[in-house]
């Protein structure tokens, strides 16, 4: 079950928390303030601002998640420091920052190195997780390695397997595109990064909550796991094309092609099962708007 919340994120998490909801894993992905064309959303605010904001979305979602709960914030790699400091004045407890390399080209810079990763941060509420389920995936391959490992490798705090939806043709049919072909989303979040994440920190029946949902990639992946999810989202184009994408279930938003990655997990068929959870692939593409919408909102 998906519930979809339209608009302000402050105000749906506040109704959350009155209404009791306890949430066991949060994805956030904020606007990252770099004055990009947000639909309802100012992206350019004061630091200072921006960061009392993150403080209040964090402290909220912390009073609305069980004990032992998992949150994963991402965020560019220059504001670390700051998302640590936030997840730390707000009760949470430090685990891993997870670098997320994109493969794909770096962004050019003129005085430092160029910039090919994000961070995302996992903390828990108290000192340790409540579920934390140990992936093994299928050995990435190098060219002097003659055989593959026969158990696999457990995933890592460097997250080198993922690949970022790039702009134009490079993005494939996973990327959400308008009817002349233009990307919806530039900042859609990949299925294979939610599924890494819902995986690693929940059971099946579990809650998920997304405060920024963009275009609902979260609960994509936990309506195919058999978790129950809360998408928060304030425009409404991308709450528009987020319900398009739960009903209409298309091939291109199916985790079933990572099954296999995961096979060398122990506990695979528990935290994934085989049977009982929704199977998607019903459209090979969807396209709902003529007009191109290259960034979300908050």
């Amino acid at each position: 079950m998906v519930e979809i919340l339209e608009g302000d994120c402050i105000h749906h998490l506040q109704r959350l928390c009155e209404r009791g909801e306890q949430f066991h894993l949060t994805f956030l992905d904020p606007p990252f303030n770099q004055g990009k064309d947000y639909d309802l959303f100012e992206d350019n605010l004061p630091a200072e601002t921006y960061w009392q904001w993150m403080e209040q979305v964090c402290r909220l979602v912390y009073h609305c998640s069980v004990p032992g709960a998992a949150i994963y914030f991402m965020q560019r790699e220059k504001n670390a420091e700051q998302v640590l400091r936030v997840l730390r004045e707000t009760g949470w407890t430090f685990q891993n920052l997870i670098i997320w390399l994109k493969r794909t080209s770096a962004v050019p810079v003129r005085n430092s190195f160029g910039k090919q990763y994000q961070i995302i941060a996992f903390a828990t509420k108290g000192d340790a997780p409540r579920v934390f389920h140990r992936l093994r995936i299928d050995a990435p391959l190098r060219p002097e390695h003659r055989q593959p490992r026969k158990d696999g490798v457990f995933v890592t705090d460097c997250w080198d397997d993922i690949r970022e939806l790039t702009s134009g043709y490079f993005a494939g049919e996973e990327a959400l595109r308008t009817e002349t072909g233009e990307r919806f989303h530039l900042q859609q979040s990949p299925l294979a990064l939610l599924l890494r994440i819902v995986l690693a920190s929940t059971k099946v029946g579990d809650w998920v909550l997304d405060p920024f949902a963009g275009t609902g990639t979260t609960g994509v992946v936990a309506e195919q796991l058999g978790r129950h999810c809360v998408l928060i989202e304030n425009a409404p184009r991308n709450v528009q094309m987020i319900r398009r994408r739960l009903e209409v279930q298309r091939a291109a938003d199916s985790i079933q092609r990572w099954r296999h990655y995961y096979r060398f997990t122990p506990n695979l068929e528990e935290i994934w099962p085989a049977d009982g959870v929704p199977v998607w692939g019903t459209e090979t593409q969807m396209v709902l708007f003529e007009e191109q919408n290259q960034y979300g909102s908050c």
